[in-house]
């Protein structure tokens, strides 16, 4: 692992959907995670309401930065994911739900949840079995210990192991 200074994780578990639910009409809307594009960082920035640096996460060679977004609609961001590959694990350097994603009056649930799971499924296609790592607020702890089935490793470390990844697998992956 990169001696870099890690990010502690304030990502909120609102709902485990099987994709992503819209608040207003009830409508459930199937996602799909691609690479974040160059293109993309234009509308993630913090004049846009986004609270990260997702131009420095695009930059660092060492991590793989992703984009959720409501199939046949790819040009709106639902939320981001900046992963490290390392040599036992997935490691989530970073992960945020987009601005009208955020907060009481959030547009759609499941956002969140739908990257959590995509870290997992990484984590198995790599050979990792589903093993994936984040370093959590202290105040979220029991909150992914509870919504996600992670385990509290050490200081703020949380793990999520293979049982638990391959549930969030299934919820929104169905193939």
């Amino acid at each position: 692992m990169s001696n870099k200074i890690q990010i502690e994780q304030r990502f909120i578990i609102d709902k485990l959907t099987d994709s992503i639910l819209n608040r207003i009409s009830g409508d459930s809307f199937q996602t799909e995670v691609s690479r974040m594009t160059s293109n993309d960082l234009k509308t993630v920035t913090k004049k846009n309401g986004w609270n990260f640096d997702w131009k420095s996460e695009f930059n660092d060679l060492q991590k793989e930065v992703y984009k959720l977004t409501i199939i046949n609609n790819s040009t709106i961001i639902q939320g981001l994911l900046s992963l490290t590959i390392e040599q036992d694990h997935i490691y989530m350097n970073l992960l945020e739900s987009s601005p009208f994603n955020i907060g009481k009056n959030k547009l759609y649930e499941g956002v969140a949840g739908n990257l959590v799971a995509f870290a997992c499924k990484v984590s198995f296609q790599k050979g990792y079995d589903g093993f994936v790592a984040f370093t959590a607020k202290t105040n979220l702890i029991k909150h992914y210990e509870e919504s996600l089935g992670a385990f509290h490793f050490k200081n703020q470390r949380m793990i999520i192991e293979t049982e638990s990844s391959k549930n969030l697998v299934k919820k929104y992956f169905k193939s």
